[in-house]
């Protein structure tokens, strides 16, 4: 199989030099690598340049999450096209290997790997990675029990890998989507009678040590997702028991791990993402100055007409 990485990149700063680190000393041969930059002002272009990288360079205000990788698909020459972000920083030299290795299934369209936290996670980081990443591989289709409902479709461009021929079938990614272009994909994907998989000895280092503002405006774009792509959940399954199974388990983490100061903090970003949520879901009604003050992603609103 051919493979080709592509990464789309912004002022990737040390993390970015870690992550080209991490491809350099990977066991398998990649085709080609692709950098879509959005005009990086500090020495990203120069690093990806020097790691073998063909950089292309985009306006900043032209990214996109979906749009943007679509881009770099159509200058895809490879069987298998594997998705990184600028701070993901693959574990071993077996990483993309075993990522790739799943696709000896032909039914395999999709795969993800599995993300550790960085060094410098805190607590609250720690247990998104642990509960959102398992150390169980699967490979499923939209009849399969596990995982259940809107979970099925979960999927992340951090470090995630395509079968290029059925991505481009699909359409590739869809532009103009807040976030989600790889879970929109995923449902797509399983609603075509095929496989979606999860390979757990696949590893990155990728976490955030999010704010309870920044939650708060994650979950708010979560919510936009959610509303304009509804049909993903009448076809896979509602979302809201996922939150309640989150904070409870988030709490019982913090008290397993005696972090008896973090439980106030876990409440608020518990009550921040709710509200966040709730609200995204109804950004219709708000005017678009609201909605560009709510969002993370605030340039999805921007570009609205």
């Amino acid at each position: 199989m051919k493979i080709a990485l592509v990464i789309p990149t912004y002022n990737g700063g040390e993390l970015f030099s870690k992550c080209l680190a991490s491809i350099s000393i990977q066991n398998i041969y990649l085709d080609q690598k692709i950098i879509f930059d959005s005009s990086s002002t500090d020495t990203t272009i120069k690093k990806a340049k020097a790691s073998g990288f063909t950089v292309c360079v985009i306006d900043k205000n032209e990214f996109d999450h979906g749009g943007t990788r679509s881009r770099a698909l159509r200058l895809v020459n490879a069987d298998i096209v594997v998705f990184m972000t600028q701070d993901a920083i693959l574990v071993n030299e077996n990483a993309i290997s075993e990522l790739v290795s799943v696709f000896d299934d032909g039914q395999v369209d999709a795969v993800f790997g599995r993300q550790l936290p960085h060094d410098d996670a805190n607590l609250l980081a720690v247990h998104a990675r642990e509960h959102s990443y398992s150390k169980n591989d699967y490979s499923i289709t939209i009849n399969d029990e596990y995982p259940k409902g809107f979970r099925k479709a979960f999927m992340s461009n951090s470090f995630a890998a395509y079968r290029v021929n059925k991505l481009i079938e699909l359409g590739g990614f869809p532009s103009k989507l807040i976030l989600g272009e790889d879970s929109y994909v995923a449902a797509k994907i399983l609603l075509n009678n095929r496989k979606v998989a999860y390979r757990a000895n696949a590893t990155a280092m990728h976490s955030h040590n999010y704010t309870v503002s920044e939650e708060f405006k994650r979950y708010f774009d979560i919510g936009v997702f959610h509303q304009t792509q509804s049909w993903m959940i009448k076809a896979l399954g509602a979302v809201e028991g996922e939150g309640v199974k989150f904070a409870l388990g988030q709490l019982t983490f913090l008290l397993r791990n005696k972090a008896y100061s973090q439980i106030a903090r876990s409440l608020l970003m518990s009550a921040a993402k709710y509200i966040g949520y709730k609200l995204g879901k109804n950004h219709m009604k708000f005017s678009q100055k609201t909605n560009i003050r709510l969002s993370m992603h605030n340039g999805y609103f921007k570009n609205i007409e």
